[in-house]
């Protein structure tokens, strides 16, 4: 029974990486060997890092949704936003600074995170509270002081702030929604 535990999320592992040995495989058998060997400790620590390995996955993965920044304009990725979320209870983020003509937007995805679902009665009532609704594609947005944020899947956040509205609103027309709906899954 002990074994079959860390079998199982070796095998899940496998499966996932499409059963090549790479550093979150290679990791999790060292993981797997140091549990039967009695390594506790160590077991954890490679599993940990593991977790660590597979949510840089994600975060990589996240960050594809990002829109290449306009004509004239620069993005930089902040690689650094999901340090910020495992203090607010997990999840994956992806984030960008666009810039151009004097102007400044911020584009921010969070998926799986606890506080996005939180926030979903806010932007579903969005017009009920006096927000206007923009709609892109078949997604619904609050805009509210300069802010846009739209809920994708009941999971994902897509929040763009800090320009020019119809700057924001080209930016979150390139995204493409079903895609990012069905990210993780």
């Amino acid at each position: 029974m002990k074994t079959s535990i860390f079998s199982a999320v070796l095998a899940l592992a496998m499966t996932a990486g499409a059963a090549q040995a790479d550093e979150v495989t290679d990791t999790l058998q060292s993981a797997l060997e140091a549990y039967e060997e009695g390594d506790l400790q160590y077991a954890l620590e490679e599993l940990d890092y593991a977790k660590q390995l597979m949510l840089t996955m994600k975060t990589d993965a996240l960050s594809g949704f990002l829109p290449a920044a306009p004509d004239g304009w620069t993005r930089e990725v902040n690689s650094e936003i999901n340090a910020s979320l495992g203090m607010m209870g997990g999840g994956v983020g992806a984030e960008a600074e666009y810039s151009g003509g004097g102007d400044s937007i911020t584009l921010t995805i969070l998926a799986d995170n606890p506080m996005v679902g939180a926030m979903s009665a806010m932007i579903g009532n969005a017009a009920a509270m006096g927000m206007k609704v923009e709609r892109i594609g078949r997604e619904k947005f609050a805009v509210q002081d300069g802010t846009v944020q739209g809920l994708i899947d009941s999971r994902i956040l897509v929040k763009a702030e800090g320009g020019d509205m119809d700057m924001m609103l080209k930016l979150l027309e390139e995204i493409d929604y079903r895609e990012l709906g069905r990210f993780g899954q």
